[in-house]
């Protein structure tokens, strides 16, 4: 027996590898970290849900840390993406258009992918995450804060500081989406729409 026939009778001893375990094991890991947090979601938990024994989690990572950081950034991936999609291409665009496109762009996130947005909302502020997530979290806020950076000197926004005026946006985006998830109501077109016009009408300058 040569030695390619030597490594390919070791290759199909024992337990094939499977393409998309690894996948699967992060589609799993955003379920329970939604549903449960990071410190109420413990290795042997996620192994079963995974379908996985608990010592084989770490074939694919080495650490709890390691693998709710990399659910972070692929949810994160999903919300960038939306975001930049949504602002026009064109910097003259107005103003109000482009918080449009952003708002729904954000409306589009939480009905298509609600696991991410849920993950994202419980983990934002974590202390397990690491250098390259909150790096991310950089990155996607970026769309939003030029949209209002060209606002506020524009004066089509109001005087407020920058963070201000995003977590304005943001805490009556998030709110929403909470009170829909209660039952409260469905997150439909129309409440969407008296929405957004509330938190336009929250930032936009009294001219505006």
């Amino acid at each position: 027996m040569n030695v390619q026939s030597q490594n390919k009778a070791r290759r199909t001893r024992g337990r094939p590898a499977t393409p998309g375990r690894r996948d699967h094991l992060l589609d799993t890991a955003l379920t329970l970290f939604a549903e449960r947090g990071f410190h109420g979601t413990s290795i042997p938990e996620l192994a079963a849900a995974a379908g996985l024994a608990p010592a084989s989690i770490y074939r694919h990572v080495e650490s709890k840390e390691q693998l709710v950081n990399e659910v972070y950034r692929r949810a994160k991936a999903l919300l960038a993406a939306a975001l930049f999609r949504a602002v026009p291409v064109a910097a003259t665009a107005p103003l109000r258009e482009q918080f449009h496109h952003l708002w729904w762009a954000l409306v589009g996130f939480a009905r298509t992918e609600p696991r991410a947005f849920a993950f994202l909302e419980l983990h934002h502020h974590g202390d397990y995450l690491d250098i390259e997530s909150r790096a991310v979290e950089l990155r996607v806020l970026a769309p939003i804060a030029q949209v209002v950076e060209r606002g506020r000197t524009a004066r089509v926004l109001k005087s407020l500081p920058a963070p201000a005026l995003i977590v304005t946006v943001w805490g009556a985006f998030v709110g929403m989406v909470r009170a829909a998830r209660a039952g409260y109501f469905a997150l439909d077109d129309d409440v969407c729409r008296s929405v957004e016009l509330t938190a336009w009408d929250a930032i936009a300058a009294s001219a505006a």
